[in-house]
Formats: structure tokens, C-alpha cells, sequence
């Protein structure tokens, strides 16, 4: 190729990443003192001075709304979302699954909602549990030295409250429950559901030398001052300091580069900028690109050594694809109308949620699906958006000017929701391919999903659903928003909970997994990978935590390897 440049330099590592994954790895390798590249698809993202934080919504276009399909809100920290122009993934017939990506330094890490949960013993052996999924090759006690090196680094606010399956942490103090979680907590009370202090990575006091959470919530638009956890304020600017790590934005990596011994060579990328092709040159590769754009990588990376993708001699790479199960309720709290004027921003998150407290249920089978789902919900005196009082006619009935104006304030903060976020069971019928006849505008083939529920996460969303009118009725409220049996019980579309996992899963079997327990791959031994891909199980713990943490171990090991000349 005429336009082709090579790098001559090589690399101790090349770590195709930037988010959750690709900053642990960075982090953890240039402590150990090796030169690393980091390749990001996105632009760089400074938050001290590119953060939309504190900005009103009624500032921007339309109150901050956006097209459909894009982001959450205009302020969002977030670079691209549910469609990337130029960048398209499309669905198998029948298959209706979202991919949000966030084309930025640091990725997705910017704007998630920071809920740190530690997967419990059951989590790691699920299979042996109830039958049902795999079992992980390594336990809880495997990653546990690790789940703390992330806390104590980043900075998560909890309780310890030893309840079964959800261990406990290395946590800062958890602020204060706003007026309607203490109104949701009580009725949780008498249902005999816990709630208890949500576990978030947002600090409540000064830890690491970085300040403490203002309560502003708006940790979406990422934190001028880096009070909450993203990888462009916490580890990369220590990897950084190490004078070990160069970072390449706007590098759009489209295949793994394999020499004639077998082992990876380097990566092949589009400068964004040039369009000209570049080859980097490393000795290690950590592909930290999420679990979906990974997987695309490694189906494009073929080869007459790997005619069927590299690391894919199993054929599981793209397979057993997992996101969290999601549904939800809206609710009318009456306790919480006309009452005075208060500050309930907090953090920009739960200061509450219900951990899943059936599992001896599920052991005696009392149940109609096998996982569990955690609680979250929200609500109170928000920034009003367009739609804050949508819906207030069913209460006032109507009106206009001076005396609707009135009503509104009557109501305002007494709108609440919960939802869940359960577990899915990996299926056959779950997985994304490369698509032979659509490339994006790099001339990269792109990805094709197939997606279905099974009745587990049916029956777990219809409970939840039932649950959830329990709750806001023991509260004294109405419920305003629910759905049925007709709709599937309000499931969510595959991928729209943003946790999608287990594309390149571990295990202690080359012919039935992709990469070993430690994250290398078993058909190159000098490729890892770092991101949500190895996953072997969905729970309904948010997956960043244990992300981090086991990339962490997954970067030690790299590091243990080296020096020993096995890599």
C-alpha cells in the first residue's frame, strides 16, 4: 500500500484502549517500567477544561435535547453514542441489539454512572450453583487482591454490611439518602428488602490528592475536579508521569498484525486525521477496546496462520455476547409534594439502592428464573428538563399560566422511578459477527448482532416489574408508568444498558474459550486482553468494577511474564 508508514520504534506494549480496561493496564504496566502506546478511536478529552459541568439546561438547543439514537443529553460526557457517524454495526433479522460507543479519551469511563459493585463468590461459579451459564476459571478469592487495589486507588464510597453474595469493600464514607430515598428506604423496610448505601466511585472526601464530590450531580459530564472516577483524571495522568506512555487519538485500530512466528507483531490503524494507514510496532498487545470492538478486531484480524480471525481457533470469539437485563416503573410519591424548597443533588447517582436478596429462594427453586437483579432508582428536585412535568394533568387536571405554574411547583420532586439491573444466562443465540457486506467509512468490516432473550430474564423482568408496584404503593404512591405481558414486561433492548460482556471469554479449555485465566490469548501467547470481553457470567453487578480489577491481574501477570522471559 503506497499510503502505508511504519513505525520503526517498538513498543514493550501497544494497548488498544483507552477506558476502563485500557488506563488499568496502562496504569499498572508503566509502574511496572514498560514503554507503552496507547491507541484511541476518539479525539482527547481534558475534563478540567472541556466538562459541560454546571452548564443549564436551558442554555443549549432545545433545553439540551438530542436526536434520537445519539446520547443521553447535550452536556453528556460522551463522544458519538448509540450511532457513530461513518461507523455503523447492523442487526441478523429478527435481532434488535443497541451498541453505544463513546469516541473519546478515556471512552466510556467519562460518563457511566459509577456503580462499583464487587461480583460475589456465587458469581464466579454460577453453573455450579443451578446448572445454568459457565463457570469462571478463577473465584472470588482470585480477584479479591485486586477489587481492593482498584478501590483504594480510585476512591468508592460504601458500608459494610455483609450481606450474602455482595462482599464488602475498601470504601469511603457514603453520603447522606435525599428526603425520597429515606421514603423508598421505609417501605423497603416493611417489604423486607434491603437498602442500604449505593457503592460509587465518587469520593466524599479527599482521597489520592484529589478533592471530594461538590454535590452537584452532574458526574455524566465528567468531573472538572475529578472527584469521580474516569481514566483521563485518575490513571492516566500517573502513566503519564512515567515518561512510559505515548497516546494516539483519533487511531482507528482495524487488525492485529501477526509475524511468521506466530505471535503478534503489532497493530495496523487509521490515523483519523491523515486517513493514512500506520503499523505500530509492540511486543506485547492488550486489546482493551470494549468487549464488542474487540471481538470486531480479532474477526478481522485473519490471517493463512488464522483463517478464521486471530485467537479464534475455538470459534467462540463474538460468542455468548451478555448485557444486563433492564426494566423499569415510574412512580407518584404524594408524601413528597409541596414541601419546601431543598437541595437534593448529591452525587450524580443513587445514594441508596436494593442489593438482590433472594438467593435462597432461588436455591430452593421458588422462584421462575435463576439470577438476580439490584435496584436503582431516582427521583426528587432535579434539574428540570423538557419533560420534568410531563404528566402533571393526571394529578391537577390540567391548566394554564399563573395556576398550572402553581400545580407544577405542588408536584415538583414527587416523581420517582425504580429500575433493575439483573443478570443474563449466556445463550447460543446471543453473539455478533463480522458483516461481509458492510464496512465503515475506514473500510473496516463491520458488526452484525444477533439477540435474544431467554424466559430466565423474562420472568426476572416481570417480577421485577410487580416488585417495583409493591414498593411505590407501601410507600403511599401511584404508579404512572409500568408495562405487561404484551410488552415483554418493558424488557430492555439488547445492549441498552451499556454492560455488554463475554465476547472473549476465559477459560481453563483452548477449545471451548478464547484467552486462558489470566487474559492471554491460548493461540497467541504474547496477545491479552483487558476490557469486558473474558467475562464468563453477566450478574447483576455493573461489570466496571470487576473489569478493572481483573485487567489489573491480567496486567500483573504481563508484567510477572516478562521478567520471566515467557512472553
Amino acid at each position: 500500500m503506497a499510503n502505508l508508514k511504519k513505525d520503526s520504534k517498538v513498543y514493550d506494549a501497544i494497548i488498544v484502549g483507552s477506558g476502563a480496561g485500557g488506563g488499568t493496564a496502562a496504569y499498572v504496566l508503566t509502574q511496572a517500567g514498560a514503554n507503552c502506546l496507547m491507541l484511541e478511536a476518539g479525539d482527547w478529552f481534558d475534563t478540567a477544561t472541556q466538562s459541560k459541568w454546571g452548564s443549564w439546561f436551558y442554555n443549549a438547543p432545545h433545553r439540551a435535547q438530542v436526536p434520537p439514537n445519539t446520547i443521553f443529553d447535550a452536556y453528556m460526557a460522551a463522544a458519538g453514542g448509540w450511532q457513530v457517524p461513518g461507523e455503523p454495526y447492523t442487526n441478523a433479522p429478527g435481532s434488535d441489539f443497541k451498541w453505544f460507543r463513546s469516541r473519546m479519551l478515556g471512552g466510556r469511563t467519562n460518563s457511566w454512572g459509577r456503580i462499583s459493585l464487587r461480583f460475589g463468590p456465587y458469581d464466579f461459579k454460577p453453573y455450579s450453583r443451578d446448572g445454568k451459564g459457565f463457570d469462571w476459571p478463577i473465584s472470588y478469592e482470585d480477584v479479591a487482591p485486586y477489587y481492593d487495589k482498584v478501590e483504594e486507588l480510585i476512591g468508592v464510597f460504601g458500608s459494610i454490611e455483609n450481606i450474602e453474595n455482595l462482599p464488602n469493600g475498601k470504601f469511603l464514607p457514603p453520603p447522606k439518602p435525599r428526603c425520597y430515598e429515606l421514603v423508598v428506604q421505609k417501605a423497603c423496610e416493611k417489604l423486607g428488602i434491603p437498602c442500604i448505601p449505593s457503592r460509587l466511585a465518587i469520593l466524599t472526601r479527599p482521597h489520592n490528592g484529589r478533592l471530594h464530590c461538590h454535590y452537584v450531580c452532574q458526574c455524566g459530564r465528567g468531573c472538572p475536579m475529578s472527584s469521580n472516577f474516569s481514566t483521563p483524571t485518575v490513571m492516566l495522568p500517573p502513566a503519564l508521569e512515567t515518561k512510559k506512555l505515548e497516546i494516539r487519538c483519533g487511531a482507528m485500530v482495524r487488525e492485529v498484525l501477526v509475524g511468521p512466528d506466530g505471535l503478534a507483531a503489532g497493530v495496523s490503524y487509521i490515523d483519523k486525521k491523515t486517513r493514512q494507514e500506520v503499523q505500530a510496532r509492540g511486543k506485547i498487545i492488550v486489546l482493551a477496546a470494549s468487549a464488542c470492538e474487540t471481538a470486531r478486531l480479532l474477526l478481522n484480524s485473519r490471517s493463512s496462520r488464522h483463517p478464521d480471525g486471530l485467537g479464534n481457533s475455538s470459534g467462540i470469539v463474538g460468542r455468548y455476547l451478555m448485557d444486563n437485563v433492564g426494566t423499569h416503573v415510574g412512580g407518584f410519591l404524594p408524601a413528597m409534594m409541596d414541601l419546601p424548597p431543598h437541595d437534593c443533588d448529591g452525587v450524580g447517582g443513587m445514594h441508596l439502592y436494593m442489593p438482590w436478596w433472594n438467593h435462597q429462594k432461588q436455591f430452593r427453586h421458588e422462584l421462575p428464573f435463576s439470577r438476580g437483579y439490584h435496584i436503582e432508582f431516582g427521583g426528587g428536585r432535579h434539574m428540570p428538563v423538557v419533560n420534568t412535568f410531563q404528566g402533571t394533568e393526571r394529578f391537577v387536571g390540567g391548566g394554564y399560566g399563573a395556576d398550572f405554574k402553581r400545580a407544577a411547583r405542588k408536584l415538583y420532586g414527587a416523581s420517582m422511578f425504580l429500575a433493575c439491573r439483573g443478570e443474563m444466562i449466556p445463550n447460543d443465540d446471543c453473539y455478533c459477527e463480522i458483516d461481509k457486506n458492510v464496512v465503515d467509512e475506514w473500510g473496516i468490516p463491520v458488526l452484525k448482532f444477533h439477540w435474544k432473550w431467554s424466559d430466565d430474564e423474562l420472568q426476572m423482568a416481570k417480577h421485577s416489574q410487580e416488585t417495583f408496584r409493591e414498593i411505590i404503593e407501601t410507600a403511599g404512591g401511584q404508579v404512572t408508568k409500568r408495562a405487561g405481558a404484551d410488552e415483554n414486561w418493558g424488557i430492555s433492548r439488547g445492549g441498552a444498558i451499556i454492560h455488554e460482556v463475554g465476547t472473549t471469554r476465559m477459560g481453563n479449555d483452548r477449545r471451548t474459550s478464547v484467552v486462558n485465566p489470566h487474559c492471554q490469548a491460548w493461540d497467541c501467547k504474547n496477545l491479552f486482553i483487558a476490557d469486558g470481553g473474558p467475562m464468563v457470567s453477566n450478574p447483576d453487578k455493573n461489570v466496571t468494577l470487576t473489569l478493572m480489577a481483573v485487567a489489573w491481574r491480567t496486567s500483573d501477570y504481563i508484567a510477572d511474564q516478562v521478567k520471566k522471559l515467557n512472553v
